[in-house]
Formats: C-alpha cells, sequence, structure tokens
C-alpha cells in the first residue's frame, strides 16, 4: 500500500467577506412605544423645568407657556441630537473594542449637535418672538443648555456604554461556554473508538503481510496521532506547524488503510511561515475526516483532497471531491462544522467559509497570528 503525500507550491486563495453585523436598537422594535415615552418624558423634564424657572408666573400664562416652549425645544432637540448620533455609533464604533477613539468621537459629536440645537432654538426664539436681531446674540444664553445638555450626554452615553459592557460580556460567556463544548466535543470524536478499531485492522493487514517496517512506522504514527490528542485538549490554539505534522501522521494512517483509494495534496508555503500562524487543535483533521466519512473512496477513482494555505491572506482551504455516500443511522452528527464555528468564533471575528459547487466541498479557516 502506497503512501505518498503531493507536495506542490502553494496557490493562493480568495478571502471571504465578513458579513456584517448590526445591532438592532430598541426602536427598530417597538418605535411608536419609544417615541410617546420619550416625548411623555421631555414634556414631563420641560413643565418641571418650567416650574423651576418660572416659580411666580401663572400656570398658563405668557411667560410661563415661552419658559415651557424654550425647555421643550432645548430637550427635545438636544436629546435627538444627541441620541441618534449615539445609536448611530454603536453600529460602527463599539465601546468595548475602542473606548477612547469611541469617548472622544462621542464627546466632540455631542458638543458639536448640542451647539447647534442651542444655536437653532435660542436664535429663533430671539428672531421671531423677542424680534431682536440676530447679532445681539450673547454667550448667557448657552449657559443653562449647555447644562442640560451634559446632563442628557451623561444620560445617553452612559446607558450606551454599559449595554455594550454587557452585551460583551453575555457574549463572552456564552463563547466561552460554546468553545468548552466544540473542545470537549472534538476530543470525543477523535477518540472514536472506530477510528482506533480500522487502525488496528490496517496494523493487523500489515503484520499478516510480513511488513515489519511499515507495521512499525504505523504504530509510531499512530502513537503520535493520540498523542497530540491528548496533548492538545487543554489548548485553545496550535501552530500550523503542529497541526500540519499531526495531520501528516493521521493521512499517512488513513493511506495505509485505503490505499490508493485516497490521495491527498498538501500546497504548502516553507516550514517557518508556518510557525508564526495558528489554529484551533484538531481544526484541520475535522475536515478531512469529514470528507473521508462524508464520501465515497476506491482504488479505481480515489477520493481526492487538497489542503492549501496561503500565507499572506492568512488562509487555510481544504476541498475534497463530491462523492457523497449513503451513512449509517447515527454515524454523523452534523455538529463538526457547527463546533468548529463556534471554537473559531470564541477567537476572532473571522469566518469559516464554507463552498459547495456541483463538484467539490471547500472549507477555509482563517489562520490566527498572535500579537
Amino acid at each position: 500500500m502506497a503512501d505518498s503525500l503531493l507536495l506542490t507550491k502553494p496557490a493562493p486563495a480568495a478571502k471571504p467577506a465578513a458579513p456584517a453585523e448590526k445591532r438592532a436598537s430598541l426602536g427598530q422594535y417597538y418605535p411608536h412605544r419609544r417615541w410617546v415615552l420619550m416625548l411623555s418624558l421631555m414634556v414631563a423634564l420641560s413643565l418641571g423645568l418650567s416650574v423651576l424657572f418660572c416659580g411666580g408666573c401663572a400656570f398658563w400664562s405668557e411667560d410661563f407657556l415661552v419658559t415651557f416652549g424654550y425647555n421643550f425645544f432645548y430637550t427635545t432637540g438636544l436629546w435627538l441630537a444627541n441620541g441618534f448620533p449615539s445609536e448611530w455609533l454603536n453600529r460602527r464604533v463599539d465601546w468595548t473594542a475602542q473606548p477612547i477613539r469611541r469617548f472622544l468621537i462621542t464627546l466632540g459629536l455631542s458638543l458639536v449637535m448640542s451647539l447647534l440645537v442651542i444655536l437653532l432654538v435660542t436664535g429663533s426664539f430671539l428672531v421671531f418672538y423677542h424680534h431682536r436681531p440676530l447679532s445681539s446674540l450673547t454667550w448667557r444664553p448657552f449657559v443653562m443648555p449647555l447644562l442640560i445638555t451634559v446632563v442628557i450626554s451623561l444620560f445617553m452615553h452612559s446607558r450606551s456604554f454599559l449595554l455594550g459592557w454587557r452585551d460583551a460580556a453575555i457574549q463572552a460567556e456564552r463563547l466561552q461556554k460554546e468553545n468548552a463544548q466544540a473542545q470537549a466535543d472534538s476530543l470525543r470524536r477523535q477518540l472514536d473508538p472506530h477510528f482506533l478499531f480500522n487502525s488496528l485492522n490496517a496494523l493487523t493487514s500489515l503484520v499478516e503481510e510480513h511488513d515489519p517496517a511499515r507495521a512499525t512506522r504505523f504504530i509510531r504514527q499512530l502513537s503520535q496521532v493520540y498523542r497530540y490528542v491528548l496533548d492538545s485538549q487543554a489548548q485553545e490554539v496550535v501552530s500550523v506547524a503542529e497541526e500540519m505534522r499531526f495531520v501528516e501522521s493521521y493521512v499517512f494512517l488513513q493511506r495505509t488503510r485505503l490505499g490508493e483509494g485516497l490521495h491527498v495534496e498538501m500546497q504548502l508555503p516553507p516550514a517557518a511561515a508556518l510557525e508564526t500562524l495558528w489554529v484551533p487543535p484538531l481544526a484541520v483533521q475535522l475536515l478531512l475526516e469529514n470528507a473521508l466519512k462524508h464520501n465515497a473512496t476506491s482504488q479505481r477513482d480515489p477520493l481526492r483532497i487538497a489542503i492549501e494555505l496561503d500565507p499572506a491572506a492568512r488562509q487555510l482551504t481544504v476541498r475534497n471531491a463530491l462523492r457523497p455516500r449513503r451513512l449509517a443511522e447515527g454515524e454523523s452528527t452534523g455538529l463538526g462544522l457547527e463546533n468548529l464555528r463556534a471554537r473559531y468564533a470564541f477567537l476572532t471575528k473571522e469566518p469559516v467559509a464554507v463552498t459547495k459547487t456541483e463538484t467539490e466541498f471547500i472549507v477555509t479557516l482563517p489562520l490566527l497570528k498572535l500579537e
């Protein structure tokens, strides 16, 4: 039984575009309820301020109504000027990822928008109610609105920060749990008795064929496979060089068992480039195992699998010919790729890209680079 691995020059792989993720705001789900709630709050706040600043005024006197108008337009305008930019920034600049940049952008945008609102409201009342020229506008009318701005801005942006922090904490906890479950599942699957049973059958054949050299090498490769599985279970990532050495041992075992029914082509850069890139342990092996599990192999028409690594794009692609075979009940759970995605989601925002054509099944893994 032959056990050759075909080594050729690497071919660049296309980088998949990460899907944009937008966080939905409360207003998308309850737009009318939100508007009514906020408008009621602005009216109540304006009435309270009017009573405070127009102490001796009759409740529906002109002075009281003008004071209420000032307060209502100020509070509503400042809420809009700070609320909507805050929601817009939530979708583009994350508090948890870039807190300093977000703080500076928030501060600058809030100041500019608030000054525009104050200028618009003060200037409108000055010209249309007091019938005075805009040139008579002084800095004093800006003091109270700016104080109100500080209160509203602190509320709006503190709320955004706390919501972002809470969501990030919940997501981190969820991803950590999924990652632990995925790692445990990977370990259970790699120690699957079927794999050991098939390997021992292949070893028995080598012994019966009186091929001690290949039998000895098979035992060593089998021990390396299980040693790697046990050693890597506590690691979140391993170097691509380690993973590929493990893959070579795994492929040797499968090629010994299947002979010319399996052809694996590995397109890899120099070994030095593999030491600086990282993957979750057993990630590549999982893709090889899926290809062998779901596709038929034969001596006349072998199953062809290609492993391609592009260090510039930091991607590793595993592609196999589609030769579907019928699986026994319970042989496949369909959770392998989902668990791999969960493990990657814990480590990076780059997605695991899966493509299925009429002739091929292709999975592209993003390679990690430790800072």
